[in-house]
């Protein structure tokens, strides 16, 4: 983040700034892990009551989650689940890494986040084309899974009283996705997903949600005043820097050609 900010770290030379010489100081402006490490980094150093609630009831759409002590809450980057059961997928798949993992016990909770900076959604994974009676995107995907790791699913039943609640959160440069849209529909979300007839249920709460990198800024600012003097700096800063990343990929979309734009979903 400092070697972005204000170059407060030192500068590259020009042949690493323009991509042309790999140089291993060199911290990609379109990396997604580097953003993914950097935000939640910080953001584990940052009383959760002032940035978790209002992220998921604001990218939810609910007013279920409130601020709380959270109860053994872990924050988990690149966490890697088990296979989905592979009696209720039509096809292989190996283990999903989840970007980030949120976990804490009171009420039992599981939040998965899909971070994204300049790419799309995957429409596939690597052992599907496209053509499957169900879609296999990334999203549908996380949501399988973290519904299955939650024991929403039959063949974890005898872990009924275990249930967790669940929600997945598209986190981006611009909130939202068609794809977001598609699955916020319980009958949509349903029918995307194979053997869906062994889902005991869907949690009553919101599944699925999206939040801008703006909005986590807004998040940031609106409750930094709650803050004690390190975290309102780590705040400060790390609000700077998601200001940063949507500039740049503001500007990056406004400078393609026009016809290599619809490609690119954010």
């Amino acid at each position: 983040m400092l070697v972005e900010i204000g170059r407060k770290a030192g500068c590259l030379c020009d042949l690493a700034e323009q991509g042309k010489l790999h140089c291993p100081l060199n911290v990609r402006a379109s990396s997604e892990d580097v953003v993914t490490g950097e935000l939640f980094g910080k953001l584990q150093l940052i009383d959760p009551r002032w940035w978790l609630p209002d992220l998921l009831n604001r990218s939810l759409g609910t007013t279920e989650y409130r601020q709380q002590v959270y109860r053994n809450l872990e924050i988990k980057l690149w966490s890697t689940q088990p296979p989905f059961p592979a009696e209720l997928l039509p096809w292989r798949e190996g283990r999903t890494e989840v970007d980030v993992e949120i976990r804490w016990e009171n009420p039992a909770t599981t939040i998965f986040i899909e971070m994204k900076l300049g790419s799309d959604v995957s429409r596939t994974t690597s052992r599907t084309n496209g053509r499957e009676p169900y879609p296999s995107d990334q999203l549908i995907r996380n949501i399988r899974v973290g519904l299955h790791q939650a024991g929403w699913f039959r063949a974890s039943e005898l872990f009924d009283s275990c249930k967790r609640r669940f929600g997945l959160i598209f986190v981006s440069p611009n909130s939202g996705h068609p794809l977001v849209d598609q699955y916020q529909d319980r009958t949509k979300l349903l029918e995307s997903i194979p053997r869906s007839n062994e889902l005991i249920d869907l949690p009553e709460s919101p599944i699925v949600g999206a939040s801008s990198y703006r909005g986590i800024s807004q998040i940031l600012d609106k409750n930094r005043r709650f803050m004690p003097v390190t975290e309102r700096k780590i705040a400060a800063g790390l609000s700077e820097y998601l200001e940063l990343k949507t500039g740049q990929i503001m500007k990056k979309r406004q400078t393609r050609k026009p016809e290599s734009r619809s490609l690119n979903f954010g």
